[in-house]
């Protein structure tokens, strides 16, 4: 019986070391593209980051090489967030655009300030209404642009640009700021009055990114945004969905995605197992479909400077994710809900699938190809988080809830 164990001892060590495995680095992480170029279109500086990251060696990494190899979905050329922490609506407006494009041909590009514009609203509105309790805070989560839309409509890009001709990038840093400093002070007094917070939100924000149009002029024609939205862009918020995959929530029901930035404590994300979570995104962009999508993007293997993320195998082998791996991490803060990107196509490679993203921020522009990343199948199962997509593209798997 010894005998036996040891030979299969070995056996298996044999098969454990015969595993290609993946070598890391130290590397500088100073971000270019944020302090040369966003930060000095407004003459402001930062202490430079001179820290060391460590990183995975990605020389060995078959990934692709150019944006034209993936299969993909019709979206605007990619646009810089600048300094402002409004990823969530700039992969999400970009979703929709995507979307406007699928089901009707027409090349619009909508304002993402606008959708940013009345969150900031009805974030300090929910603020009064707790009493100071809910989370204010730069960040929301991808299902908040529908959210707003269904509210306030949306309007094309030209109607609203939030930011001067003569200005490069947006910069909402000190408007932030301001209006965080004023809700404290109004908790500090208990000066609960809805619309004399809600007005003075409004005026702080009409200083830095301009007064939100009443109409706007498409084609020749006058309407609401409200309008805009139905008749000329044709998308109907409720066909768009989120999900998540977490087993901290029961699965094949809907739950609320325990985050901040999930500010108004939404439950309305279909939780479902990893293998599901997986599938829908594989259907959706194997029909052409894209997906705006969110989660973790600090990872030892998310490479700025390649436009790559992966899993390294000293993280974990690709093979042994599943859904305690996410859970796992998510529970001890390894992953974390940081940022969104737009999810537009894929490419099959022998080491895996491999997806397009559109991303709007700093990061993405620090490589050979601007805007984007290459994203292995790996890291989508390990740190994307939640999406929203097309309620059609889950079909089946909507199946499974009662």
């Amino acid at each position: 019986m010894r005998k036996l164990t040891l030979a299969l001892a070995c056996m298996i060590g044999t098969v454990s070391f015969a595993q290609q495995k993946d070598k890391a680095q130290f590397e500088d992480g100073f971000n270019e593209y944020y302090h040369n170029d966003i930060l000095k279109s407004f003459e402001e500086k930062k202490k430079e980051e001179t820290s060391q990251k460590f990183k995975l060696d990605a020389s060995k990494i078959d990934a692709p090489k150019s944006v034209e190899e993936f299969k993909t979905t019709w979206c605007e050329s990619p646009e810089s967030q600048g300094n402002a922490g409004t990823c969530w609506c700039f992969s999400t407006t970009s979703f929709f655009e995507s979307e406007i494009y699928r089901t009707t041909k027409k090349e619009i590009a909508l304002s993402e300030v606008y959708t940013v514009y009345w969150e900031y609203v009805e974030k300090a509105r929910e603020y009064v209404r707790t009493r100071g309790r809910s989370h204010f805070g730069e960040g929301s989560e991808t299902n908040a642009v529908m959210r707003m839309m269904k509210k306030y409509g949306a309007v094309p890009l030209s109607s609203f640009k939030g930011k001067e001709k003569k200005q490069k990038h947006h910069n909402h840093e000190g408007m932030f700021e301001e209006m965080h400093k004023h809700l404290k002070s109004v908790k500090k007094a208990a000066a609960w009055n809805e619309e004399a917070v809600i007005s003075t939100i409004k005026s702080i924000l009409n200083h830095h990114i301009g007064t939100p149009p009443g109409k706007v002029t498409y084609e020749g024609k006058e309407m609401s945004p409200q309008d805009f939205l139905a008749n000329v862009c044709k998308l109907n918020t409720d066909d768009y969905i989120d999900f998540m995959s977490l087993m901290e929530k029961p699965f094949y029901k809907k739950g609320e995605y325990d985050v901040p930035d999930n500010w108004w404590n939404s439950e309305e994300y279909y939780n479902v197992e990893l293998d599901d979570f997986m599938k829908v995104i594989n259907n959706a962009v194997e029909k052409g479909y894209s997906i705006s999508i969110g989660g973790d993007v600090s990872g030892a293997g998310y490479l700025p400077k390649e436009d790559i993320a992966i899993v390294p195998t000293f993280d974990i082998p690709h093979e042994y994710i599943d859904d305690a791996a996410r859970q796992l991490r998510f529970t001890n803060g390894s992953t974390t809900d940081d940022h969104a990107i737009h999810l537009v196509g894929y490419v099959d490679k022998d080491n895996g699938r491999w997806y397009l993203i559109k991303d709007s921020s700093s990061s993405a522009r620090n490589g050979k190809h601007k805007g984007y990343y290459f994203y292995h199948e790996s890291y989508v199962k390990l740190k994307m988080m939640t999406f929203t997509i097309h309620k059609d593209a889950a079909k089946d798997i909507l199946k499974k809830f009662k």
